[in-house]
């Protein structure tokens, strides 16, 4: 290790030289100068000095651009140099100042600032770590490349998820386009050699498009799983489950089958649900597990599914999905599953009776007559059937639920049969008028 006084004249003698091939406007020069200062600080252990050393050099006078993001990049191959926590956290602070405002360092400042936000996470600070990590808007950087800006802006939602501000979480989340995932590798390659080739290469660590589109779906999951909305928590689940690496093997893609069914039952009955559930069960794969393919054909059958035999065959792999890929399915799902199952058991009666009783209606639902009564009610208000109620007389009327295209038909045609109405007698009227006037000339 070199000593303080040595070092410092060798600095010195190096910053003269820089000074001069700055003023000479030599670019290769004045890199090699400042490159040199901050090996010389390196090989010496010098951290303060180096920090130092960083600051005056970007502050000189007219100090070149090529210069100050040589001095960065290279300052950033110490950062796991270093000796410890607070001396690492000085210099990516340091490195920070030096390119806050500047656009010809700002993917390296990300990379700082995603350094730095690493470090307040493992501490414990979640809630800092997010604040830093919202501080940049990576999406507004040309050079950067597709996958890193991904990595990065799905670390934010990540973060945000932490610490459980769903809201931020979904608006981050809307940076990125599901379809962004489809896109041909091959094309992607092809396209700098039409611009200025600006675009840098992604760091070492950055996973590659398809282990993100998994981590995205991933992260949507935890996103949709804090509200219970099963219909797109399934829609996650299929979107992994079209992966290629996770389709070729079994033991991932059977897990994530069963929790696509598992959400599928979960999820309120209306047309996207019906349409995912169809296409589900002419799935091949589902044959691998048939006790899932037959809930899911128990669903789409137009019979009365009894609850308590149903949950005795199926509670054990209810409770199994805890130790399997994916976690548990969360603490309502066993209610809300049961609440599923009188849904369909209702629109089953639906399609049998135009009128029932509700003693009757309760008996096939294995439930009490004001269970029944309050179900029924949910489905009419949600739109989900159309009912009415005689209470006094104890009757349930089921009427078939008219589409808006049928009822502006109906319409029409009427609105067409009065016009034609109207035209008829006009013409009558007419015919009489001139009959009259005829008459009255001939007298």
């Amino acid at each position: 290790m070199e000593s303080t006084g040595n070092l410092d004249a060798k600095i010195e003698q190096l910053l003269n030289v820089e000074k001069q091939m700055r003023l000479a406007g030599d670019v290769s020069g004045t890199k090699k100068a400042v490159t040199e200062i901050l090996q010389l600080c390196f090989e010496a252990r010098a951290w303060k000095t180096l920090n130092d050393q960083i600051v005056v050099l970007s502050k000189r006078r007219g100090q070149l651009k090529q210069a100050v993001t040589a001095m960065v990049q290279q300052a950033m191959q110490y950062i796991e140099e270093t000796p410890d926590l607070d001396t690492r956290i000085e210099l990516i602070k340091t490195l920070n100042s030096v390119s806050a405002g500047k656009i010809y360092v700002e993917i390296e400042r990300a990379r700082l600032i995603k350094k730095l936000a690493k470090i307040k996470e493992e501490q414990g600070l979640i809630a800092e770590a997010a604040d830093l990590m919202q501080e940049v808007a990576v999406e507004t950087f040309g050079a950067m490349a597709k996958t890193e800006k991904i990595a990065f802006i799905l670390e934010q939602v990540r973060l945000c998820l932490d610490r459980q501000d769903y809201v931020r979480a979904q608006i981050l989340s809307r940076k990125i386009s599901p379809r962004v995932f489809d896109a041909d590798a091959s094309k992607e390659k092809k396209k700098p050699k039409e611009g200025d080739n600006m675009v840098e290469e992604p760091a070492e660590d950055i996973p590659s498009l398809l282990e993100l589109k998994r981590i995205y779906y991933e992260l949507m999951i935890r996103y949709y799983s804090h509200n219970n909305d099963y219909l797109e928590i399934c829609r996650c689940y299929k979107s992994i489950y079209e992966i290629p690496a996770v389709k070729e093997n079994p033991a991932q893609w059977i897990p994530i089958l069963r929790k696509i069914c598992w959400y599928l039952v979960l999820a309120p009955h209306d047309p996207m649900q019906s349409s995912l559930l169809n296409s589900t069960l002419e799935d091949k794969n589902l044959s691998e597990i048939p006790k899932f393919k037959l809930l899911l054909k128990q669903l789409v059958t137009m019979e009365v599914i009894q609850w308590t035999g149903l949950w005795d065959s199926y509670k054990n792999e209810f409770e199994n999905e805890k130790n399997l890929l994916g976690g548990y399915l969360g603490d309502k799902a066993a209610e809300d599953l049961r609440e599923r199952i009188i849904e369909h058991n209702i629109l089953v009666v639906s399609k049998y009776y135009s009128r029932i009783t509700v003693q009757r209606l309760a008996e096939l639902l294995c439930l009490t007559i004001q269970e029944a009564e309050k179900h029924l009610s949910d489905m009419v208000v949600s739109k989900a059937l159309v009912a009415k109620i005689d209470r006094p007389s104890g009757i349930v009327c089921f009427q078939t639920a008219k589409d808006s295209n049928e009822i502006l038909n109906a319409w029409s045609a009427n609105l067409e049969k009065l016009l034609d109405l109207v035209e008829k007698s006009c013409h009558q009227i007419h015919k009489e008028t001139m009959v009259h006037k005829t008459v009255l000339g001939m007298t």
